[in-house]
């Protein structure tokens, strides 16, 4: 990046240098406001558009909602990024303590102070907040028990026939319990967001019904595919899945829910259409025996992926029948967490019928 033409955000009509500084345990996104004087910024009737600013005995005061796990950001190293912000806005900002969830309340004198502050605490969060791991995601349920059988099947005999190829081998497959669709991923930073999305998914429960006509969705998962360009290193490889009278139906599905969710803020697109696949193979799940060979503990490989020949797989496999079955449910799956029946987690779900 030039650091003297560094690029320029706008938010909310004001224009903020993005300017990237490193520190300690991570990047701090410094946004340097670059709109009029401050005779001309601090004008009484500046409002913010996003939250309530109530005026108290001592001028200005504004609650907004931040997960805890952000408030480092705001905080920056040794308290930089928030006295930053306190002298270049005229206000104070109060942040609860490390691990505590709660509201970081802003007050000043003067309600464009705090709406000024206001503002450049938003960016901070929303730049931030997308740099966090996901932590849930919707799911498609596709651990039906005749699907699960079929899927073993496939393990075993591509074992059987394809072990010798390069990279094929066990733990690369996925966990039968865990066969899913995932439509999208969401980053849930508290109990309050996790709410907020359940909230949201019963609300699309309407639409998808008139889709599916009130009732399960009849289903076959049959073939295979991989991800990539090159069927002699693939990281992915996945069944096919489509609904029995061909339909676009569960297309449709997997499509509005993204916009739903895209719309609240809560999802991020990131293609035009949700691309449907059920992941049976995955070099993501390889385990490193290295260390389980020497008597150890053993632990996640920190070398790149190794990926895996497809090709015999492929030409062997690639109209196999893993199953049929009739999906009836959308679930908020909750990242690295099971059930008893050993599928994810469930925040939330609704029913097709």
């Amino acid at each position: 990046m030039d650091v003297l033409r560094p690029p320029l955000i706008n938010i909310n009509g004001r224009i903020y240098r993005r300017n990237i500084v490193k520190e300690e345990h991570y990047e701090e996104e410094d946004f340097s406001y670059m709109g009029p004087s401050e005779s001309e910024a601090l004008e009484e009737d500046e409002t913010c558009d996003s939250h309530f600013i109530e005026q108290t005995d001592k001028g200005y005061r504004c609650a907004i909602d931040v997960p805890s796990v952000l408030y480092k950001y705001i905080i920056g190293k040794k308290g930089e990024t928030r006295r930053r912000l306190e002298f270049d806005t005229k206000a104070s900002i109060s942040i609860p303590k490390q691990g505590i969830e709660g509201q970081i309340v802003i007050t000043a004198a003067q309600k464009a102070a705090v709406s000024s502050a206001v503002t450049r605490v938003e960016v901070l969060v929303e730049s931030f907040r997308k740099k966090q791991p996901f932590t849930h995601f919707l799911s498609l349920p596709l651990n039906d028990s005749k699907v699960q059988e079929g899927f073993q099947t496939f393990k075993d005999e591509v074992l059987r026939q394809c072990s010798q190829d390069h990279g094929v081998e066990e733990s690369i497959f996925q966990n039968p319990a865990k066969l899913h669709l995932t439509i999208g991923t969401l980053a849930l930073l508290n109990d309050t967001e996790v709410r907020k999305a359940c909230a949201h998914l019963q609300e699309c429960q309407s639409f998808i019904r008139d889709i599916t006509e009130g009732k399960a969705l009849p289903l076959e998962v049959t073939g295979i595919e991989y991800m990539n360009d090159d069927p002699a290193m693939v990281d992915v490889l996945y069944a096919k899945v489509s609904v029995k009278d061909g339909s676009d139906r569960l297309q449709m599905i997997a499509d509005r829910l993204v916009e739903h969710f895209v719309s609240v803020g809560l999802m991020v697109r990131e293609w035009d259409r949700v691309k449907l696949h059920g992941t049976v193979m995955n070099t993501l799940f390889r385990k490193d025996t290295t260390v389980e060979n020497r008597g150890g503990a053993g632990k996640p490989a920190t070398s790149e992926r190794e990926a895996f020949d497809a090709r015999s797989i492929l030409k062997k496999f690639d109209n196999y029948g893993f199953g049929e079955f009739e999906l009836n449910t959308v679930q908020l799956s909750q990242r690295y967490s099971t059930d008893c029946t050993g599928y994810y987690s469930s925040a939330g779900s609704i029913s097709f019928s």
